[in-house]
């Protein structure tokens, strides 16, 4: 009997494979998979930006306090950016993989309950996080910053560790509805959240005494609105009853899977992120620091807030690619990746397109002084090379944390950057004299060396292996929840 159902698995996925591989040439099923990536990204992009626009919309507040508030701001929010909220970024990516193959495999309890042990993982992980943000004042004072900016930057991250804690929950939740395409309620929850954020950051920053801290303490409140809302419909929306499982100690059978995916993809993700965090600390050591510094924070909140339209892209592309490997359709994984990548690649042209005819223009978005708005026009070439470059490699990086290879990515950006664009960016910008566009040419050879790799990669993944691989590690992840690891 046992052999007999096996044959009858292994004849109706070749059955399947057939008729994927007589489809995938088919116009109107790549514009179907065109129509479903499109479904996935547009809201994504919408979540990813409102979520962006939070931090953006709270400097905004605080900067009309005066220079010593935004200052510290400006530090404590990038510190929290790369020290926590980057990290839960990463950690929570797991799910990707985990969440988007079991939904595919048609696991819907597995989905809830790996949701559950991320919270779990992530909110312990927000304890010692928590700690390096008391001590952010002292930490600043003893590499030489400003005793003034070094104290509000530290009161400033400590009234938003409740923020830490609300994206521990925040986060995984984002997965959740992502590996199920329940983006609609996500674009409705943090369009809110963003409405509700304005109001609440000027009544904080303005109206109650606290001035620049009551701009982290609305950023904290913000979080947990979304959190709470999110949550609310997981729990009582018909569309999440199959998948919301309940919270018992299976929760904790999962640690391991969760943390053997969830590292290398919090390094995957850090890595990158603070590679052009050090690119602006290095700007501060060049001549005339004040306009490198500004000018390549220009170019770097550029291309982050477009970088959001690339992460949706690339978070369309994991879920579909999971998905699929997880129902045990690699062609149509394959095909979803080309469509992406498409996608991506278009989109990116019309972005850097845009952004060179406006290059006299945007500058003034960020900056009033001429030298200023004239240096960052002179960047324009590069800041749309860059455009282009994160566009590729957010859609790739998102096609790894579907099949479930964080860990090649983790080496890819940290030989691509480490081992290659900082040190680079350092002899540019040092050596050669080319400051602050040395520096920037510098890190866009290690992401051009990242798209590279990250290519060839993907170039050479054999699908009907990473489907195979998607069901083993289902397989295993099954045997361990009924065994009780």
């Amino acid at each position: 009997m046992e052999n007999r159902n096996d044959c009858s698995m292994e004849e109706t996925l070749l059955a399947k494979q057939k008729e994927n591989n007589l489809s995938s040439t088919s116009t109107g099923v790549y514009l179907e998979e065109m129509r479903r990536v499109g479904f996935l990204a547009a809201p994504l992009v919408i979540v990813t930006f409102s979520q962006f626009m939070l931090q953006i919309i709270t400097m905004m507040m605080v900067g009309h306090l005066g220079a010593l508030a935004l200052s510290s701001t400006a530090i404590a929010v990038s510190i929290s950016a790369v020290t926590g909220f980057s990290v839960l970024l990463g950690l929570s990516s797991a799910l990707e993989t985990l969440c988007g193959q079991a939904y595919g495999a048609q696991q819907y309890q597995k989905v809830g309950i790996q949701t559950y042990t991320a919270i779990f993982c992530i909110f312990l992980i927000c304890f010692p996080l928590s700690l390096v943000w008391l001590f952010l004042e002292k930490l600043l004072l003893f590499v030489g910053q400003d005793p003034l900016i070094s104290h509000e930057a530290g009161k400033f991250i400590v009234w938003l560790i409740p923020g830490l804690f609300a994206c521990a929950f925040l986060q995984p939740l984002v997965r959740y509805f992502q590996a199920q395409s329940l983006v609609i309620p996500m674009v409705i929850f943090s369009c809110i959240t963003l409405c509700f954020h304005i109001p609440i950051c000027w009544f904080m920053v303005y109206k109650t005494g606290l001035r620049n801290l009551g701009g982290a303490l609305s950023m904290s409140f913000s979080y947990w609105l979304n959190v709470i809302l999110l949550a609310l419909y997981m729990k009582f929306s018909p569309k999440c009853e199959k998948t919301r499982g309940v919270i018992s100690m299976e929760l904790f059978q999962g640690i391991r899977d969760f943390f053997s995916l969830a590292v290398p993809s919090a390094v995957m993700v850090c890595l990158e992120w603070w590679s052009f965090e050090l690119i602006i600390l290095l700007s501060g050591l060049l001549p005339n620091p004040e306009l490198e510094t500004s000018v390549l924070s220009v170019c770097l909140q550029t291309i982050a807030s477009l970088y959001s339209i690339a992460y949706g892209l690339g978070a369309a592309g994991s879920t579909r690619v999971s998905n699929e490997l997880g129902a045990g359709n690699p062609q149509a994984a394959r095909r979803a990746t080309r469509v992406v990548l498409f996608l991506a690649i278009l989109e990116t042209l019309i972005l850097s397109t845009t952004l060179f005819a406006l290059r006299h223009i945007f500058g003034y978005t960020f900056s009033n002084e001429k030298d200023v708005v004239d240096y960052v026009a002179s960047m324009a070439p590069l800041i749309c090379i860059s455009v282009l470059l994160d566009g590729i490699q957010g859609v790739l990086s998102g096609i790894a944390r579907g099949c479930g290879w964080q860990h090649l990515g983790a080496y890819v950006n940290f030989g691509s950057f480490y081992l290659c664009g900082i040190p680079v960016a350092a002899l540019l910008g040092f050596l050669v004299h080319l400051k602050g566009r040395g520096l920037w040419i510098g890190i866009q050879i290690g992401a051009f060396v990242q798209a590279s790799l990250l290519s060839f990669i993907t170039s050479r993944i054999n699908w009907e292996e990473q489907a195979r691989m998607a069901s083993e590690r289902l397989l295993i992840s099954e045997v361990n929840y009924s065994e009780g690891y």
